[in-house]
C-alpha cells in the first residue's frame, strides 16, 4: 500500500501500511495507529451529549484506533466554564455518554472520554456554577492577572476526587479508558508549569513537586478503575497564547516531571505538540514524542498539526511546507510514538485514515476552519 505525496515540489511514494497495524495498549486492543483527537465542540446543551454527539463519534470510529472524546468536566464546580460542553456527571450526562459508548462499539471503534478541569483559565462567575471560585495553584494567571486565592491542600484533594469519581463512572458507562487533560495551560497543567506554580509547598518548586498534583490524581484515579482500566495522560509544552512556554527545559526535567506520573499508574502519554516534527529540545533530532518514549518506555500518542496545512491557531503563521506524512511515517519507524493523533483533518473528513489507506487522497475533504459542516 502505498500513496503518493509531495514534498517541496518532487513527489514521492510513500507506505503507509505501518500506521494500520493493530496495537495493544495493556488489554485494550486497537486496529490501527490512528487517534481521534479531543476537540471541544460546545455542541451539548446543558452540559448533556445528546444523539447527535454519538453520532458524531460512530462516523469516525470505523477509521480509528481510538477516539478520545472532547474535553468533558468533571464534578468539581471550578471544573467549567460553559453549559454546552458536556460534563461528566449527573444522570442526564452519564446516561447521553452511555449513549455515545453504545454507538461507538457498534460501529466497531474504541473510545475513552478527556477529563478537563480548566482551573486559572475559568472566567468568574461562568456557567454551569456560577457562584464557584476559580481554582489556581497560585492565585494567577499566565500573564499575571490575579484570579483569586491559591489553592489550599483540601481544595487539591476534592479535585483529586473529582476525576476519579469521573474515572469510575466512565468504567461503569464502557468506555475503554480515560484520558487526564494536564496539558495546554489547564489546572492539572498549571501546575507542571513554572510560570503558573509558584507555590513554596509539596506542589511547588521542583520538577517533581510540579507534577505531584498530576501523579496524585493518576494514583487515584487508577485506584478507582483497577490495574487494567487504561489511563492516558495529555501533557504539553505550549499553553493557549503562550506557545513558547515550557514545563521542561531538558530531557531530564521531562524525565523528573513524567516518572511521577509513570510510577502512580499511568497507561500512556499522549503528547500535544503544534508540530510533530520539530525536535523536542536543542542539539538533538528526537522530538517531544520521541523524548517522552526514551524516558519513559510507555505508550506515546503523537500530535500536531497531522494532515493539516497550518499548525493549531497558526492563522498568521506560515502553512506547513507539506501535507506528506513521509515525515510522519519515518518518525514512526524509528520508533518515536506507538499512535498518532488526528485533530483538525478529521473534523473536514471522518474517513481520513481509510481514505489514506487506500490511496484515495483525492477524495479526501481539506480542513476549512470557517466551514462549519465539519462538525458533524
Amino acid at each position: 500500500m502505498t500513496l503518493e505525496s509531495t514534498t517541496g515540489g518532487a513527489s514521492a511514494a510513500v507506505d503507509a501500511a505501518p500506521l494500520f497495524t493493530p496495537y495493544a495498549m495493556g488489554d485494550l486492543e486497537l486496529v490501527n495507529r490512528f487517534v481521534m483527537a479531543p476537540m471541544t465542540r460546545q455542541f451539548s446543551p446543558g452540559g448533556v451529549p445528546g444523539a447527535d454527539v454519538a453520532a458524531y463519534y460512530a462516523r469516525r470510529a470505523p477509521h480509528v484506533g481510538l477516539i478520545v472524546t472532547e474535553g468533558t468536566y468533571v464534578d468539581h464546580p471550578s471544573a467549567g466554564s460553559s453549559d454546552r460542553v458536556p460534563r461528566f456527571y449527573g444522570d442526564d450526562a452519564l446516561a447521553g455518554w452511555r449513549g455515545v459508548t453504545q454507538a461507538v462499539h457498534a460501529a466497531g471503534g474504541k473510545i475513552v472520554p478527556q477529563l478537563w478541569h480548566l482551573g486559572a483559565t475559568r472566567a468568574a462567575g461562568a456557567p454551569p456554577h456560577p457562584d464557584a471560585p476559580v481554582l489556581s495553584p497560585s492565585g494567577r494567571r499566565a500573564d499575571g492577572s490575579v484570579v483569586g486565592e491559591p489553592a489550599t491542600t483540601a481544595e487539591l484533594d476534592a479535585v483529586v476526587a473529582s476525576f476519579a469519581r469521573a474515572a469510575r463512572d466512565a468504567q461503569l458507562a464502557g468506555f475503554d479508558g480515560v484520558e487526564l487533560h494536564g496539558a495546554h495551560g489547564y489546572l492539572l497543567d498549571q501546575f507542571l508549569w513554572s510560570g503558573t506554580n509558584g507555590r513554596g509547598d509539596r506542589h511547588g518548586g521542583s520538577a517533581a513537586n510540579r507534577a505531584r498534583l498530576g501523579a496524585e490524581v493518576v494514583a487515584a484515579v487508577r485506584a478507582s478503575v483497577g490495574p487494567d482500566f487504561p489511563v492516558l495522560f495529555r501533557f504539553s509544552q505550549w499553553k493557549g497564547g503562550a506557545f513558547d512556554a515550557r514545563i521542561a527545559e531538558t530531557p531530564g526535567e521531562l524525565e523528573q516531571i513524567l516518572t511521577p506520573l509513570v510510577e502512580a499508574g499511568v497507561t500512556g502519554l499522549h503528547v500535544s505538540t503544534r508540530r510533530y516534527w520539530l525536535p523536542g529540545f536543542e542539539e538533538s533530532a528526537l522530538t517531544l514524542a520521541g523524548w517522552t518514549k526514551k524516558v519513559t518506555g510507555l505508550p506515546v500518542v503523537a500530535i500536531g498539526s497531522v494532515g493539516v496545512a497550518q499548525a493549531f491557531r497558526g492563522e498568521h503563521e506560515e502553512p506547513a511546507s507539506t501535507l506528506s506524512i513521509a515525515p510522519l511515517l519515518e518518525l514512526f519507524e524509528r520508533g518515536e510514538f506507538d499512535l498518532v493523533a488526528l485533530g483538525r483533518a478529521l473534523l473536514s473528513e471522518p474517513a481520513w485514515p481509510t481514505k489514506v489507506r487506500e490511496g484515495r487522497l483525492a477524495e479526501i475533504r481539506p480542513y476549512d476552519k470557517d466551514d462549519e459542516s465539519r462538525l458533524i
